[in-house]
């Protein structure tokens, strides 16, 4: 997941182990774990196996990375993707144990185990009633989609609680604990790629497989990226004054956040002014342009903040 010109504010009293943000992986350490937490990965295992076998199976397409690959040799093979799943994730799971942490590693572990076993499971029954065909053009994006909200609510809720659904998670998260400056973001990006062009030969030479795995890979990351990070984002307001304390105040009093003052000098009249800078919530941006538009002379921008921590009061009204 992938974000381009924007920023991150950080404070110091959030807790962070670590974060592998090229490969869209936050592993966030939870003070007060609870056995929730596993309740949650058990339920997140079994939701994604029922939409494997529910949306992707039946419309013949791959999902993204590493799970892409097995699903294409599951249907060339014809070898369970629950038998698959386990063979390419125990290597891994044993490499990251020591490298990136035991929590990470069990929690990524439990869930590839309790996928495996429900998708073996659900080949003894017969789920044809439920399960969503392709049958024209018009249809053909709707099981990618589907099955990319569920992918991207289970990787946002996953990732959450320090956790994983294996394959590349666990290969990004082992190459960031020994490579910490490592950038991982066009790794992820080509194998994708190489997943989608793959699934064109796999398929029957189709352009719809690769349609189909980029709208899932567009919809999984967008709704995950959303939910780490969306109720975190902010905008951040640089304001050059030579009113900084009335303005300020004004600020300080109406929107109740905190304000930063900067010496700054203009090198065109070398005058000194301040630069104020504010951190404000989404919704407050047309209440902060009414109030500039009361110190006439300002000069501000504006910039999207993708992550607030610690001491950021979210303002609701």
């Amino acid at each position: 997941m992938l974000n381009f010109g924007l920023q991150i504010v950080r404070c110091s009293d959030i807790l962070c182990k670590d974060k592998i943000a090229s490969g869209g992986i936050i592993l966030m350490e939870h003070p007060n774990k609870h056995w929730t937490d596993w309740l949650v990965i058990v339920a997140t295992a079994i939701l994604m196996a029922l939409s494997y076998a529910i949306f992707v199976f039946p419309n013949s397409f791959a999902p993204a990375g590493i799970n892409g690959i097995i699903t294409m040799i599951q249907y060339l093979l014809h070898i369970d993707i629950g038998y698959l799943s386990l063979a390419v994730n125990l290597p891994l799971f044993l490499l990251t144990w020591k490298s990136v942490g035991r929590d990470f590693a069990v929690k990524s572990m439990v869930y590839v185990l309790v996928f495996s076993v429900v998708s073996l499971l659900l080949k003894r029954f017969d789920l044809s009633g439920i399960c969503y065909h392709t049958e024209n053009g018009t249809s053909l994006i709707l099981g990618p989609i589907a099955a990319g909200a569920v992918s991207g609510f289970i990787y946002g809720v996953l990732l959450g609680r320090s956790g994983s659904t294996g394959g590349m998670d666990l290969i990004a998260a082992w190459v960031r604990s020994k490579r910490p400056e490592a950038g991982l973001v066009w790794v992820i990006f080509v194998l994708n790629a190489c997943v989608a062009v793959i699934s064109f030969f796999v398929y029957g030479c189709k352009f719809e497989p690769v349609i189909m795995c980029i709208i899932y890979c567009y919809v999984s990351s967008t709704i995950s990226d959303s939910m780490l990070r969306g109720h975190k984002k902010a905008l951040k307001f640089e304001v050059v004054t030579d009113r900084a304390d009335e303005l300020s105040q004004v600020l300080l009093r109406q929107m109740r956040h905190g304000v930063t003052a900067i010496p700054v000098e203009g090198m065109f009249s070398h005058c000194e002014k301040k630069l104020l800078v504010c951190i404000v919530n989404r919704h407050q941006i047309v209440q902060f342009q009414q109030i500039l538009a009361s110190f006439p002379g300002t000069f501000s921008y504006v910039s999207e903040v993708t992550e607030t921590l610690g001491n950021f009061k979210r303002i609701t009204n």
